[in-house]
């Protein structure tokens, strides 16, 4: 648990630094979901694209179930926090490791707008997106960075 921990402390700092239109929302952020209660590791919403912007921080490699917790997450923002001018969530998971190609086939079954890991985000979000979110090479690059 400490090394999540220091990645959501380290990815908040990051993308709060970018300063590229990010505005933090909440850290370990609660939904009520019914009678669950689920947390999204960080939740931010970008100024630029009007849209919500969710991270979810995994320590293990990345795995078919991951997609799932996050577009399940995506869509509950959209039902819950996105107002009716805010454009649609978009989601980002960090994994320690991934498959390329378990990636490509969760992201193929997936209608959610979600990035893995260093995967291109050109391949899964609409052309307006390009460039207002940063790459995932640049966030690894400032972790990397940072843990030295």
């Amino acid at each position: 648990m400490k090394l999540k921990e220091a990645l959501l402390t380290n990815i908040t700092n990051f993308l709060v630094e970018l300063g590229s239109g990010f505005s933090y929302v909440g850290r370990e952020y609660r939904l009520q979901l019914g009678e669950k209660e689920k947390f999204i590791d960080l939740l931010f919403y970008h100024l630029k694209l009007r849209c919500y912007v969710v991270v979810e921080v995994k320590i293990d490699d990345f795995d078919f179930p991951d997609v799932g917790q996050i577009g399940g997450y995506i869509v509950a923002c959209n039902h819950i926090l996105k107002r009716p001018d805010d454009n649609p969530t978009i989601g980002l998971l960090i994994c320690k490791k991934k498959n390329g190609l378990l990636a490509q086939y969760s992201l193929e079954s997936s209608s959610q707008p979600i990035a893995i890991s260093s995967y291109e985000l050109e391949q899964f979000y609409p052309v307006k997106v390009e460039g207002a979110l940063p790459t995932i090479e640049e966030i690894e690059e400032k972790l990397n960075e940072e843990n030295e």
